[in-house]
């Protein structure tokens, strides 16, 4: 993406909006090339074609830029996942639903490295350095997108009550950050796991670890589920 380096500031709704867009989509280039990590304000101005100050202008801090890029994915999320899911549950007998169900979840998010390193480092990072302002915007963001996932979880699972197929998508947002983290590790536990085979049994995949724990997870909410049925 080509920006000018002759800063002008934006003067209508538009031109800012136009602005702010840009920044995110040069942000979103460097995800693509770099952890989130290694992203700093620094060098995203210098990619944009603004001084520091004038990003500033559109967004608070990086951390601001990051969340609202986290946001941006999950709605992508919900997009993909709308068809991946009607894809997987095809024919599928009633018994296997759930395991289809985690597997589809975890394969959409096994495809999405961007969004699982937001998620990763959404609440010890990106949540750090924002204002209330930002946070409470961040997190109305979140609420929203996670209710949209839950929703299409419980459409396609039926016998799994609305609040725990919110918990289901709440819990799989804490286990993929936890599991992405693990499941790339340093370069020295990677020497260490080659030079000794008995360790390679805590190096983790990703795809493979997300869905067996999101089936152990939705198994049991369904069944919390069914118990309270009989109980009532």
């Amino acid at each position: 993406m080509t920006t000018p380096t002759n800063f002008q500031r934006a003067r209508s709704e538009e031109q800012r909006a136009a602005r702010r867009r840009a920044i995110l989509d040069t942000a979103a280039a460097m995800l693509a090339e770099m952890p989130v990590a290694q992203v700093s304000l620094n060098e995203l101005s210098r990619r944009v074609g603004l001084a520091k100050s004038n990003v500033l202008r559109y967004f608070e801090s990086r951390e601001e830029v990051l969340l609202e890029l986290l946001n941006l994915a999950t709605r992508e999320l919900v997009d993909g996942l709308d068809g991946a899911l009607a894809e997987a549950l095809e024919g599928a007998p009633p018994a296997a639903r759930p395991d289809r169900v985690a597997g589809c979840v975890a394969r959409e998010l096994a495809a999405r490295p961007v969004l699982c390193d937001l998620i990763s480092a959404q609440a010890a990072v990106l949540e750090r350095n924002i204002s209330p302002e930002v946070a409470a915007r961040y997190k109305h963001a979140a609420i929203a997108g996670a209710t949209a996932l839950a929703s299409l979880i419980a459409d396609r699972l039926p016998e799994l009550r609305r609040e725990d197929a919110f918990r289901f998508v709440a819990g799989t947002v804490i286990v993929a950050g936890s599991v992405w983290a693990h499941a790339r590790p340093s370069a020295a536990m990677l020497a260490a796991y080659a030079a000794d085979p008995a360790l390679a049994v805590l190096c983790l995949d990703f795809e493979d670890t997300l869905r067996e724990t999101l089936e152990v997870l939705l198994s049991g909410l369904l069944a919390r589920a069914r118990d309270a049925g009989l109980g009532s």
